[in-house]
């Protein structure tokens, strides 16, 4: 049983060729309508390309837009790795991690 490498461990090439399959498994997944699975491997690929970026782009006490969902702000409290923890500008008071990957500079 071969051993998955850890994103964490991976090269820039290996990360850029990992998302590709994932794309290309979630692609078909979504034509197959199993929707579980899709999900799933979303999470992969902002995980993997959160490996990707560089921590110190980020800064705590800023506020970023969340990828995806548009109208929704986070502000870093701190960054541990690939993860900003935090707290959504919507009102939510539960602090939670989320990927580097997912957040977009506001302009």
């Amino acid at each position: 049983m071969e051993t998955e490498k850890r994103y964490s461990s991976m090269s820039e090439f290996e990360l850029k060729q990992e998302i590709a399959q994932l794309t290309e498994k979630a692609r078909k997944a979504e034509q197959l309508g199993i929707v579980n699975e899709y999900a799933v491997l979303e999470r992969k690929i902002t995980m993997a390309k959160a490996y990707l970026l560089n921590p110190k782009d980020f800064q705590a006490g800023e506020v970023y837009q969340i990828e995806g969902d548009p109208g929704a702000y986070f502000k870093v409290d701190y960054l541990k790795g690939v993860f900003a923890w935090g707290y959504r500008m919507s009102g939510g008071k539960e602090q939670e991690a989320l990927p580097i990957s997912l957040l977009k500079a506001l302009k």
